[in-house]
C-alpha cells in the first residue's frame, strides 16, 4: 500500500473524527444550556455536516492537474480552518 493511500485514509478519518467531535460538542452545549437558542446550535451542526460533505467531495474527486501531497495538505488545512470558524461560532453562542 502506498503512502498516498495511507494519507488519504488518514484524511478521511480525520474529517470523520473532528467533525463528529464538533457535533458532540454542539449537542453537549445544547444540553448544558437549554436557555440558549437551540436552532442556532442545529444550524452549526448543519454547517459542520456541509463542511464534511464538501471535504469528502474534495478528497474523493481531486483535481487532475495538482500534486497529490499538496492537494491533500490543502484539504487538511481547509478542515482545520473550517472547524476553527465553527468553534468560534459555538463559543459566541455561549456569551
Amino acid at each position: 500500500m502506498s503512502k498516498h493511500c495511507n494519507s488519504l485514509r488518514d484524511i478521511k478519518k480525520d474529517i470523520e473524527f473532528l467533525i463528529g467531535d464538533f457535533v458532540e460538542d454542539c449537542l453537549l452545549f445544547a444540553m448544558l444550556h437549554p436557555e440558549k437558542d437551540v436552532a442556532k446550535v442545529e444550524s452549526l451542526i448543519n454547517e459542520a455536516s456541509d463542511l464534511a460533505d464538501s471535504l469528502f467531495d474534495k478528497v474523493n474527486h481531486p483535481a487532475a492537474d495538482v500534486k497529490p501531497r499538496a492537494y491533500y495538505n490543502r484539504v487538511g488545512a481547509d478542515l482545520l480552518n473550517g472547524l476553527d470558524a465553527l468553534c468560534e461560532k459555538l463559543s459566541a453562542l455561549a456569551k
